[in-house]
C-alpha cells in the first residue's frame, strides 16, 4: 500500500496549484483520504478530508472556499485544488487513508490516519 503525494512547487500569493494522492496497492475510492500540512516549526494540521463511500467532504476552516478536494475513481487519485493561495499556507502537504471510516469530529486527527504519503512542499511567495 503507497500513496504519492506531487503537484506542490512554488507560486505566487493568489495562485493556484493542484496537489495529486496517487494511491497503489489498494482502491483510495474504498478509503477516507485526507489532506495534512506542516509548516516549520508548527504541528501538522488536517487541511481537508474525502469520505467513503458518501464523498462528503470537510475542510479546515482557513482554506474553506479556496480549496476543494476530490477523487477520480479511474485514476485511483485524490486531488486538492488549491486557489487563492496565501504566504500562510506554504507547508509540506501529505495525503493520508484510514483503513475504516471516521467519526465527523476525528477527520483532522493523523493518528486515525493508517497511509501516508511522502509530502509535496508548497511554497507560497512573491
Amino acid at each position: 500500500v503507497q500513496l504519492q503525494a506531487s503537484g506542490g512547487g512554488l507560486v505566487q500569493p493568489g495562485g493556484s496549484l493542484r496537489l495529486s494522492c496517487a494511491a497503489s496497492g489498494f482502491s483510495s475510492n474504498r478509503y477516507p483520504v485526507a489532506w495534512f500540512r506542516q509548516a516549520p516549526g508548527k504541528e501538522r494540521e488536517g487541511v481537508s478530508y474525502i469520505s467513503f463511500p458518501g464523498g462528503g467532504t470537510y475542510y479546515l476552516r482557513s482554506v474553506n472556499g479556496r480549496f476543494t478536494i476530490s477523487r477520480d475513481n479511474s485514476k485511483n487519485t485524490v486531488f486538492l485544488q488549491m486557489n487563492s493561495l496565501k504566504p500562510e499556507d506554504t507547508a509540506v502537504y501529505y495525503c493520508a487513508a484510514a483503513q475504516r471510516r471516521l467519526l465527523a469530529g476525528r477527520w483532522a486527527l493523523a493518528a486515525e490516519y493508517d497511509y501516508w504519503g511522502q509530502g509535496t512542499l508548497v511554497t507560497v511567495s512573491s
